[in-house]
């Protein structure tokens, strides 16, 4: 791996807290930005070599959301080397970002949330897991990767609070609801968990991985036969919808997922939006 990256990567891990996810991510897209330059990576490659790397990837027919993904990498990437001295310029800093595709998120409907959150079998030690898992996610709108790395003493049962641990380690506090608290008690008496282990753990006991997790909600979603498209991170999705429909504001929302940035939250205003124009069609009689 080049000097100039990896150094890039140890500033990311040690200076910045970021996750092995992002410095993996990071280290994928600069290696492949290395293979397009050549020879003249990192020093010599100007905004030119940039913009050839953002249209290659567009032949590639890339999703456009990677393509921002790896301008912004880029970015970064030289704005460290720009503060070492290894460059003189920020050759990324005059490149447009491409527009963003307005996709809107999938989310569960009230009907198949509920069919959801009752699919597992609660009789059962697992099911009384994959209950909890699903309650909780819905609850809280966590990540599954700060799902999977929780901790019991994370949880405060009495005020029905959770302490979540999200990108770049920034704790956020976030309430449970009562169905989450009372899923979570029933799970934890019928598989407490031993001193320093994370809350939900594999059928052996061992570490239960966001993968694992979405093997599992793909499985109850596909049970309840709920529309196409939805997948376990749209329980995250329906987490904010319903809140924002039910008259949460936009900031609070913001706070509770954990959104570094409040633009990244406005698309379930969209979402929203679509909500009012159905009942505005329905109800007014000029529609």
């Amino acid at each position: 791996m080049n000097d100039a990256v990896q150094a890039f990567l140890d500033y990311l891990q040690h200076g910045r807290n970021a996750s092995v996810h992002t410095i993996r991510a990071y280290g994928q897209d600069l290696r492949d930005f290395q293979v397009f330059a050549g020879k003249l990576f990192p020093r010599e490659v100007t905004f030119r070599i940039i913009r050839a790397y953002l249209a290659k990837l567009s032949e590639r027919q890339s999703a456009r959301a990677g393509i921002v993904r790896r301008l912004a990498g880029l970015r970064t990437f030289y704005r460290f080397l720009l503060r070492q001295g290894i460059v003189l310029e920020n050759p990324a800093a005059t490149v447009s970002t491409p527009k963003g595709e307005h996709r809107l998120p999938r989310f569960f409907d009230r009907k198949s949330i509920l069919a959801l959150l009752q699919a597992p079998d609660t009789q059962t030690r697992l099911g009384k897991r994959d209950c909890a898992i699903l309650e909780t996610l819905y609850s809280t709108g966590m990540r599954l990767s700060e799902l999977t790395t929780l901790k019991p003493e994370a949880i405060d049962f009495a005020c029905g609070l959770v302490r979540v641990l999200g990108k770049r380690r920034k704790e956020r506090i976030v309430p449970l609801g009562e169905p989450a608290i009372a899923a979570l008690q029933r799970y934890l008496q019928a598989d407490p968990s031993p001193m320093g282990a994370n809350v939900f753990r594999n059928a052996r006991g061992g570490t239960l991985t966001p993968r694992s997790v979405e093997r599992l909600a793909d499985k109850y979603i596909r049970q309840v036969g709920a529309k196409r498209g939805l997948s376990p991170h749209s329980l995250r999705h329906s987490f904010a919808t319903h809140l924002l429909d039910n008259g949460a504001d936009l900031r609070s929302v913001q706070e509770l997922l954990g959104h570094a940035n409040l633009t990244t939250t406005q698309i379930y205003t969209h979402v929203t939006a679509e909500k009012l124009k159905s009942v505005y069609r329905k109800a007014h009689p000029r529609a």
